[in-house]
């Protein structure tokens, strides 16, 4: 049987963006560009083109420049088209025409778990997507897309799962994995931050995730794990070991926007790839790197 179609996706982008500072003083590291996109587009555009039709942006104070990015701008649109710009006219009122896109604020930074819960009313009874503000993927198949064909098939909650090193295993969480088909794991078990001696495997959630409504009930009751915050990894846990949920190994790369060396990787690796300047870029990293 097939389940509910996913078309409300979260988007939680109201951490403080630290280890970027001092950049995210007062610009929010979502609004981080990669070449000339920020990466909050590229996640809000992933979504798009994996079905999600109403999008729900939860914010924390002074991050209103991502409200702005994605609504109409009549002085600048005005301006383009007097100056016969119609292509990048075209490209900045496709921003505010992309989705529903709603906000709400994270009155304080209490953790992941937290943050998904102001979608309580949002969701309704309805399955929904989370995509990690901090984590831009990019790739042929949407990954969230990906999830969601996984949610649809099994009615299980998914999560976008990638192995990693033992270092950052302890960073991250760590899943109970048994292969199901494919690049689909069944999920019984998962930890925060685990201990050497506590981690189930080397695959951690990357940034994406599918979940049914029920998990506002556990969040209720879910208390402060891991750096006093409410993990939403320990509500997913109860999922997990009650009813199971899948892991979808999937394809794409994954930038991690909140660290210095993934928002470069993004930049130079999307820079090459990039239309208008991606020939020259290629020219000029070659003979750069012959000086290195």
């Amino acid at each position: 049987m097939m389940s509910k179609k996913v078309k409300k996706a979260v988007i939680p982008a109201a951490g403080l963006g630290t280890r970027m500072l001092p950049a995210t003083k007062a610009m929010p590291k979502e609004m981080f560009p990669i070449v000339d996109k920020p990466a909050i587009q590229y996640i809000v555009e992933e979504a798009v083109n994996s079905g999600i039709e109403d999008i729900l942006i939860i914010l924390s104070r002074g991050k209103t420049l991502i409200e702005d990015h994605f609504d109409r701008h009549p002085e600048l649109e005005g301006r383009l088209l007097a100056s016969h710009k119609e292509k990048m006219y075209e490209d900045v009122l496709r921003i505010s025409e992309l989705a529903n896109i709603t906000y709400v604020r994270q009155k304080e930074i209490k953790g992941l778990g937290n943050a998904v819960y102001y979608a309580k009313t949002f969701a309704g009874d309805e399955p929904f997507a989370v995509l990690y503000g901090d984590d831009v993927i990019i790739g042929d198949d949407p990954a969230c897309g990906q999830l969601c064909r996984a949610y649809e098939e099994t009615g299980l909650g998914v999560v976008g799962i990638k192995e990693v090193s033992l270092e950052a295993i302890q960073k991250y969480s760590s899943m109970k994995t048994a292969p199901l088909k494919d690049n689909w794991y069944h999920i019984s078990d998962m930890i925060e931050k685990p201990k050497p001696e506590e981690v189930f495997s080397l695959y951690s959630i990357l940034g994406r995730c599918v979940l049914p409504p029920e998990i506002f009930t556990i969040l209720e009751h879910t208390k402060p794990g891991a750096g006093g915050e409410i993990q939403l990894t320990d509500a997913m846990k109860e999922l997990a070991t009650t009813k199971g949920m899948v892991g979808v190994d999937f394809t794409g790369k994954r930038y991690d926007m909140g660290n210095k060396l993934g928002v470069m990787e993004a930049i130079v690796e999307n820079g090459l790839k990039h239309p208008e300047i991606g020939e020259d870029f290629r020219a000029y990293l070659k003979a750069l790197s012959t000086t290195l």
